[in-house]
């Protein structure tokens, strides 16, 4: 058994989802999902059970088996005390498995059975080698209805182009702001005005969590559509139609990273923000593929 904590949006949810599913198919069993962080989790929710997942939701128990250090309780309770006196951070059992740095650890990937996956895993290297594998995953099952499906006809038809602004908590939470932050507005108009220059007849359709400073801040001289009929709990009706559009500007958000990755055009161009991080303790080496553009 595998389990995956999952934490996070639904982009840092499906990295979490992706690298439990390729340990779990090399040791030939079960991947199971810890989410009870999101029990009391503010920004966002448990999101992937529109997907073609195995769905199996690891019970307390099970997580408690593969994360409690193991010692006989006395000792652990004096071994906790000293941590806290000392301001030391407590052991963890040798089978909880905690992300030591941003970028890919090949180690994680040479596990054994039995651990439990604690991180964010932010890099298609952890589940390449089951690339096909994932993208069947990661369909939703439910087929699109009523402006999602009309959109998606728009967006095949045309040479369509993703465009995806993050704000929300990016912008309204003092520490999400000070670590990311929302990509400005140079790096957009860098990016189409490169596109475009490649592309004939571009048609832009617009994503964002914050439709009304994008109406107000973001005019672009080409056909352009606001997205913006799908609320939070169908976030992945977004996903959906961003990753089917041909071409892709994408955020410095895991969100549209993945409709990035998940597009089928074999032609698509992809473009991404040089900086991800506004703090330069994150290594972003193994983040982006290395045939997307950076800008």
């Amino acid at each position: 058994m595998i389990i995956a904590r999952l934490q996070g949006g639904l982009g840092n949810q499906m990295f979490q989802y992706a690298v439990g599913l390729h340990l779990a198919l090399t040791h030939n069993v079960e991947l199971k999902i810890d989410i009870t962080m999101f029990s009391d989790y503010k920004w966002h929710t448990y999101s992937l059970r529109p997907f073609n997942i195995r769905e199996s939701i690891a019970t307390e128990e099970e997580i408690k088996a593969l994360t409690d250090v193991k010692m006989d309780r006395p000792y652990k309770k004096i071994d906790n005390f000293l941590c806290r006196l000392l301001r030391k951070s407590q052991k963890i059992s040798a089978t909880h498995v905690k992300e030591k740095h941003f970028h890919y650890d090949p180690d994680i990937l040479k596990l054994p059975d039995n651990v439990y996956l604690d991180g964010y895993w932010q890099s298609e290297k952890y589940f390449k080698e089951i690339e096909n594998i994932i993208r069947q995953t990661f369909i939703i099952k439910n087929p699109q209805l009523g402006r999602d499906k009309e959109l998606a006809c728009k967006i095949l038809s045309t040479e369509s182009v993703c465009l995806h602004i993050r704000r929300g908590n990016y912008v309204t939470d003092k520490t999400t702001n000070s670590v990311l932050g929302p990509c400005d507005l140079s790096y957009y108009s860098n990016c189409i005005k490169s596109l475009a220059g490649n592309n004939k007849d571009p048609h832009f359709f617009v994503f964002s969590n914050d439709h009304e400073w994008v109406s107000k801040n973001l005019k672009l001289d080409y056909p352009t559509i606001y997205v913006d009929h799908n609320n939070e709990d169908k976030d992945y009706e977004d996903l959906r139609l961003m990753s089917q559009c041909k071409h892709h500007i994408i955020a410095n958000s895991t969100f549209s990273w993945w409709s990035a990755w998940l597009c089928s055009n074999p032609d698509k161009v992809i473009y991404a923000p040089q900086k991800w991080f506004r703090v330069d303790e994150y290594n972003t080496k193994d983040l982006l593929p290395s045939n997307w553009l950076i800008l």
